[in-house]
């Protein structure tokens, strides 16, 4: 099944049922007004949702119309809760490398993970603004999951039935903010503006054999200024998967219905693969050359983050955004 929400003026906007091949939809407001009212009674909504999607794909339902990803906000325009993580230790070791600072063997066994503000998203197709390019913009393309009600000290056995749903992420980062925040001891907070989401939440059915062990094993591409910088593999390298994720996550709490947790930036061990963020890339510059010559983005860059299975078709539609600079009303 796959899901959207349409930006119909309000805050958390109307929940969309879209057809397998993204090319229609039809409101699902008489189901479930919004996607979080969907994830906080689940177990009896869903299949409703399913039987309209089933009606969709084959051509049965009764207002459809051309699904425009231009006019989606986020799936979830805000949620209770947003935890990153950063599953492909691969990416930390190459940039702490950069900078000369050993990785503690720790990293291999307990996740990184940080709480990144979630009352803001910011649509698939809007623009990233942000006041200044001495900031370091740089994207980050990761996988996400939404989760249902997690109990807290749930075991990694039993994590992955509270997986309700997947997207794909720009988490947006300004690395030259990052350094003097980190070094207060507290982690990110203004480094870390406003995340933005796939069009399309999918469950985890739609990616078909692409989903196992918890992971998600097909490419993930990156199109920087219309050039194709990175397309690793999302279930390569990934040291911990979602259920190990949700794991830590629930060590000491509870996580509620729409909770989305962020696998990290995708990364391969393979540099052929490229990279899923500029960061990495000059990581790369820094290790080889001793200083790096790969800029960060600039207003007017574009970014487009996009999934495609076996047969080259999208599955969560593209994050296609542009870099602008803000100003204050």
């Amino acid at each position: 099944m796959k899901l959207a929400t349409l930006n119909d003026g309000s805050r958390d906007g109307q929940l969309l049922v879209v057809s397998s091949d993204l090319k229609t939809a039809q409101i699902a407001d008489w189901i479930a007004p919004t996607l979080q009212s969907a994830l906080d009674d689940w177990n009896f909504i869903s299949p409703q949702l399913i039987s309209l999607y089933e009606q969709l794909n084959a051509g049965k339902a009764s207002s459809s119309f051309e699904f425009d990803p231009k006019k989606c906000m986020a799936p979830l325009p805000r949620a209770f809760q947003w935890a990153d993580a950063s599953s492909y230790v691969n990416h930390v070791e190459l940039v702490r490398k950069a900078r000369n600072a050993d990785m503690p063997d720790s990293f291999w066994h307990d996740p990184l993970m940080y709480q990144g503000g979630s009352d803001d998203f910011i649509g698939p197709m809007d623009d990233v603004a942000l006041e200044s390019e001495e900031w370091g913009i740089d994207f980050e393309s990761e996988v996400a999951v939404v989760t249902g009600d997690v109990p807290m000290g749930v075991k990694v056995q039993h994590a992955a039935q509270y997986i309700r749903l997947l997207m794909l992420v720009n988490d947006v980062s300004l690395r030259n903010l990052i350094p003097a925040e980190l070094a207060k001891g507290f982690g990110f907070f203004q480094s870390k503006p406003a995340s933005s989401f796939s069009p399309v939440a999918v469950t985890p059915d739609e990616l078909g054999d692409a989903w196992k062990d918890g992971k998600v094993h097909l490419p993930l591409r990156s199109t920087w200024n219309n050039v194709l910088v990175g397309q690793p593999n999302a279930g390569v390298d990934m040291v911990f998967s979602f259920p190990q994720l949700i794991t830590h996550l629930c060590k000491t709490r509870h996580a509620r219905a729409g909770t989305i947790i962020g696998s990290g930036t995708v990364s391969n061990k393979d540099a052929k693969k490229g990279f899923s963020c500029i960061a990495e890339k000059r990581a790369l510059e820094m290790i080889a050359d001793g200083a790096p010559t790969t800029p960060f983005m600039k207003f007017g860059d574009s970014i487009r983050i996009e999934m495609l299975d076996k047969n080259g078709k999208s599955i969560f539609g593209a994050i296609d955004q542009s870099v602008v600079e803000y100003h204050h009303n």
